[in-house]
């Protein structure tokens, strides 16, 4: 019979560790009525995080968007002073 084996990294706060272990626990053992489980445990490591965050690809895009938007609102009045300056 063929086995997979699946790996999975989470990192989490470090003061919700504790829960997640817990509620991954829980949840393994709902899916052991419904699946066959052989092995495994949960393992815990401290780490730090090397620095600041970095923005995600959609904090990118948001930060872009309002960016064009105020660019957009700032053509707005220019042209509208240009206007009346015609008028």
């Amino acid at each position: 019979m063929l086995y997979k084996k699946i790996n999975l990294e989470l990192i989490v706060v470090a003061s919700e560790a504790d829960a997640v272990v817990a509620e991954l626990n829980a949840a393994l053992d709902r899916m052991e009525e419904s699946h066959t489980l052989f092995g495994g445990g949960i393992e815990t490591a401290a780490i730090e995080h090397p620095g600041t965050r970095k923005r995600s690809a959609l904090g990118h895009t948001i930060a872009a968007g309002e960016t064009a938007a105020t660019a957009v609102k700032s053509a707005y009045k220019t042209v509208a002073v240009a206007l009346r300056a015609v008028i």
